[in-house]
């Protein structure tokens, strides 16, 4: 193999594996440090740190169904297009760098939760935005790797197209 492949290959591996390695410590330290349901409010209180548990996929949808359908719709399928997409950026040549590192930033989020699902049963979300007016659901880092490589995907589009 040539090594500018190898080098591509090593790259994208190292910005999957470094999105999964932040999300999975900070989660980590939210579950030794919180209790449930705790708040902590980060310097004002537009940011707080709340524990919960998700048990279904965004903002708890599917948290109601069977342990079966469960496996299948939270683990199976995400699981799938996690792999078909990470195979596509290692073997496909001629991608645009901003698209690959977009990718690379919505796989490893997206790895991150299945860890969780995998090894708890539920997905660990911690962080909490309130400007009053408008306010986020609870998230976590995996959640946030997954909305900044939709962004860097969403800016390519536009840049490539008005180019």
């Amino acid at each position: 193999m040539e090594s500018s492949k190898i080098f591509k290959i090593t790259v994208i591996l190292l910005l999957v594996l470094t999105n999964i390695g932040c999300d999975q410590v900070s989660k980590k330290v939210v579950r030794e440090n919180l209790k449930y349901h705790d708040r902590i409010e980060v310097g004002t209180d537009k940011l707080i740190l709340i524990k919960v548990e998700n048990d279904g996929a965004m903002l708890g949808l599917g948290q109601n169904l069977s342990p079966f359908l469960k496996k299948i719709l939270l683990q199976g399928i995400p699981l799938i297009f996690l792999i078909g997409m990470l195979a596509y950026i290692l073997f496909t040549s001629g991608l645009d760098k901003l698209f690959i590192i977009g990718l690379t930033f919505i796989i490893g989020g997206g790895i991150g939760n299945m860890i969780d699902r995998v090894l708890y049963g539920s997905v660990t979300d911690f962080m909490l935005i309130d400007f009053g007016f408008v306010r986020t659901g609870i998230f976590n880092a995996a959640d946030v790797s997954v909305m900044i490589g939709t962004g860097i995907i969403l800016l390519h589009t536009f840049t490539a197209e008005s180019e």
